[in-house]
């Protein structure tokens, strides 16, 4: 018998689909941070929902360290001895219209990061020396997605863009930040295998971001690449159970006078569980994920562990 039905439990099922949409980050490059939140996609990462109105909120935690004589740049200046917490909340609301375009169902999102990192250095080296702590909760740099979707048979796959727009409140200096104060752009492609008969689902992607220059610090960031991969399992329509991980590289160095560590490429590999539960509020269904990775064979980031707990749900579903 299928895990998967007709009408609302297919819509809820649309919902945890909505769940795996690249959002922005709080995490080498400069602040060893990129802009694409590692770990962002995962179960169903290349399924469109019925053409409709979503709405999605993620909320970002996040615990890591570099310790020993490690340096990282950070708004300017370079930090050593550095730990990190950081809580962001991500809602995005995304429009899947009735439109194709190449045969596949175009849709659009947007993502407004509210919230912010507490950021610890034993050691400044620049303008400031000596230990420095900085915290903030502010809005970070919006991000604009554009996605294509396609599916045959059990196969789905898709093509998404999303473009950092960099009027976050940023400031130079500052340890902590959650705006980039760049212009950036990311393409992914991600490809799901869904069995509606025994309720397994492996997807995967894979993306490049692409970085302009921070002209407050004068910084360029290396193009970086990133994969990653989940293999979930649908005991009932409603729960799941499930792995997910990713790897990320920098494939170019970064440049420019502010890059005073020189080419600073990154590296950080992440493996965890997933799990998502779907309820109804009324006849609305909402869709619930838990993901937790642990960070390891790093290099020029922070290390540590990664968590999500995210709800999606319909505001406007076509379900003729």
């Amino acid at each position: 018998m299928s895990f998967f039905m007709p009408n609302w439990n297919r819509i809820a099922i649309a919902c945890a689909a909505v769940l795996s949409l690249p959002f922005t980050a709080v995490h080498a490059a400069e602040n060893g941070l990129g802009f694409y939140l590692l770990g962002s996609k995962g179960a169903l990462a290349a399924l469109l929902p019925p053409p409709g109105v979503y709405f999605q909120n993620d909320a970002y935690f996040y615990s890591g360290s570099l310790g020993g004589n490690r340096q990282l740049p950070l708004g300017g200046v370079v930090g050593a001895g550095i730990k990190a917490r950081a809580f962001i909340d991500l809602p995005t609301v995304l429009w899947v219209t009735p439109y194709e375009v190449l045969g596949g169902n175009l849709a659009f999102s947007l993502t407004t990061p509210i919230g912010g990192p507490n950021v610890n250095a034993s050691l400044i080296l620049g303008p400031f020396a000596g230990g420095r702590s900085d915290s903030l909760t502010t809005f970070g740099d919006p991000v604009a997605s554009a996605m294509l979707g396609w599916k045959s048979g059990n196969f789905h796959w898709s093509l998404s863009g999303m473009a950092n727009v960099p009027i976050g409140d940023y400031q130079k200096g500052a340890l902590a930040n959650i705006a980039f104060h760049r212009w950036a752009g990311d393409l992914s492609a991600a490809g799901t295998w869904l069995d509606p008969n025994i309720g397994l689902d492996i997807s995967g992607v894979i993306g490049v971001t692409f970085n302009g220059k921070n002209t407050s610090t004068e910084y360029r960031t290396g193009t970086e690449l990133h994969i990653e991969g989940a293999v979930s399992q649908y005991f009932t329509k409603e729960f799941s159970v499930g792995a997910i991980g990713y790897y990320y590289q920098q494939i170019s160095d970064d440049s420019g006078p502010g890059a005073k560590l020189g080419s600073f490429r990154g590296r950080v590999a992440a493996l965890g569980p997933t799990a998502s539960y779907t309820f109804n509020v009324g006849i609305i269904p909402v869709t619930a994920r838990l993901k937790v990775v642990r960070e390891f064979h790093t290099e020029n980031r922070l290390q540590g562990t990664a968590a999500w707990l995210s709800l999606a749900m319909p505001l406007y579903v076509n379900t003729k």
